[in-house]
């Protein structure tokens, strides 16, 4: 039996809301004191004490690469389902909510205030039950400000995705990409920075 589109009773009833086969991949005590350890140690690191961050992060599970820059205002909720390739920016106020896995490929920038959302619901379903999709994101990707990067989302190598941006399908190789929905817009071509010896 469906409901009609007139009825003005919730079609969902979050009593029945269960996550319970949900697999977080570590115990809850492990969690709390992950959510602790992120409350207070990473807001009172400075800026450039990104060794500190990193290997936090690090001896909860995550796979962070060399050089790797991760400002002290980025939330991760499982860092144990996140992988950060080398020399790679998370920026201020970056969440990743890696109810599934994140990967994030090596040279990428992730600006400030992006959201990177592993998680949704069955919007069919009365239960409104948790969905997870892992997200992808090649080498070479630049993710400018604010952007909302959805469940189950590939970017390939080397596109931009421009400021402001929701991405909820994937998104090609070297491209500029706009919008919500998030498409793409030109090619991104790299101006050559070579020096040539006289």
């Amino acid at each position: 039996m469906t409901k009609t589109e007139t009825s003005t009773e919730a079609w969902v009833d979050l009593r029945k809301y269960d996550q319970s086969g949900f697999d977080r991949g570590k115990p809850g005590w492990f969690i709390l004191l992950w959510w602790l350890v992120q409350a207070i140690a990473f807001p009172l690191t400075p800026h450039p004490f990104n060794n500190i961050r990193c290997g936090i992060l690090r001896l909860f599970g995550a796979k962070i690469g060399q050089g790797v820059i991760i400002r002290p205002t980025a939330r991760l909720t499982y860092p144990w389902k996140v992988a950060i390739g080398d020399y790679s920016w998370i920026g201020d106020d970056v969440v990743l909510y890696s109810l599934d896995r994140i990967e994030i490929g090596e040279h990428c920038v992730i600006s400030q205030k992006s959201y990177l959302c592993t998680g949704s619901h069955d919007i069919h379903d009365p239960a409104f039950g948790l969905q997870t999709a892992p997200i992808a994101i090649a080498p070479g990707v630049w993710v400018a400000t604010d952007c909302f990067i959805g469940p189950g989302v590939a970017i390939g190598a080397n596109t931009v995705v421009g400021a402001r941006s929701s991405v909820f399908s994937d998104l090609p190789a070297a491209q500029i990409c706009l919008g919500t929905p998030c498409r793409p817009h030109s090619p991104r071509n790299l101006i050559s920075t070579k020096i040539i010896d006289n």
